[in-house]
């Protein structure tokens, strides 16, 4: 019996950004132009045709939806020429749809990789998160905590008053009572309409100036934000949410059996993880894509939990070349 390739992260790495790097050169022309859907499609077509060129035995375990759903980059598809390591791969050729059609700021293009079995299969449910940067004593908030006991523990952590501490929050009907009790705490909310990957990823990043990440938003989400927060340091926790027996059955077909648990980052993200998120319109994170005569630029974010390292990567692009990396 052969033995396993190893999971080299550094030299897939920057496969990886090529990836992101594609899909959101794909999503370039879409972006204001109020068609939703012809720019996800355009970026999971650009990202699908990149990830079948790597020496990877891919596995899609965040993706576009069961196969049933989704034509390509399905839950369960193999990507990859089947080369090389076995690995589960999470991704959102679009992280922001809304975002890209109405030309708005933190649409990216998302994919995450790590050795076969080490990514949480989250299914397409929603999932309350909760999440903080780096530099804390381990669980100095919880889900268990009501919002007002984890604006006021992190604010004792941090030795500022509540009114100091700064939240991001996906702006829903269903989180007009969290957000009332949070402002009632005094502490500042930036709330964001789409995108709640790199809602996360704020926590971690401290030009954006967020101490917390909290609310529900989808699971799969879930899995790719905890991803680069393993590279970045940080801690993140999530509980699936279940509206309707449906939703529990696709739990169980995702292989969840314990509905009621509360996974950390490194339950939902077991292994060695590497990151890549390129922008498509400009954000806190990365800016986004760029037009000059003849060219095309892009701004990658790349990470490696291995070695916490993180890249800004600067990509200027002939115009001839863009969809030809």
């Amino acid at each position: 019996m052969s033995k396993p390739i190893a999971f080299y992260d550094r030299m897939l790495s920057l496969g990886l950004a090529r990836v992101a790097e594609q899909a959101a050169l794909a999503s370039a022309d879409f972006v204001g132009n109020g068609d939703e859907k012809a720019a996800d499609q355009a970026a999971v077509n650009a990202m699908r045709e990149q990830l079948n060129s790597l020496d990877i035995k891919g596995v899609v375990v965040i993706g576009e939806g069961e196969r049933d759903e989704a034509p390509m980059l399905y839950i369960g598809e193999e990507v990859g020429t089947g080369e090389g390591p076995a690995v589960d791969i999470a991704l959102d050729p679009l992280e922001g749809t809304t975002l890209t059609a109405k030309d708005m700021p933190n649409a990216l293009t998302v994919i995450a990789m790590a050795p076969r079995g080490t990514l949480l299969h989250a299914p397409d449910v929603y999932m309350d998160k909760l999440a903080i940067g780096p530099g804390y004593a381990k669980d100095v908030v919880s889900l268990a905590m009501s919002p007002t006991e984890r604006v006021e523990a992190l604010a004792k952590a941090k030795g500022v008053r509540p009114n100091q501490i700064n939240l991001c929050v996906l702006e829903r009907p269903r989180h007009e009572d969290l957000i009332a009790e949070l402002r009632a705490t005094g502490a500042s909310i930036r709330l964001i309409t789409d995108g709640d990957v790199a809602g996360v990823i704020h926590c971690a990043e401290a030009k954006t100036g967020i101490d917390m990440y909290m609310g529900s938003g989808g699971a799969p989400e879930g899995v790719l934000a905890a991803s680069a927060l393993k590279c970045m340091g940080g801690q993140m926790w999530g509980q699936l949410l279940f509206r309707n027996d449906d939703e529990r059955g696709r739990a169980t077909k995702a292989g969840i059996t314990d509905f009621d648990k509360i996974y950390s980052r490194d339950e939902l993200v077991t292994g060695d993880v590497i990151f890549a998120a390129t922008g498509v319109t400009d954000g806190s994170i990365v800016s986004g894509i760029k037009r000059e005569p003849g060219y095309l630029t892009t701004e990658t974010i790349l990470m490696r939990s291995k070695t916490g390292s993180v890249r800004h990567m600067t990509y200027r692009n002939p115009i001839s070349n863009a969809h030809q990396i």
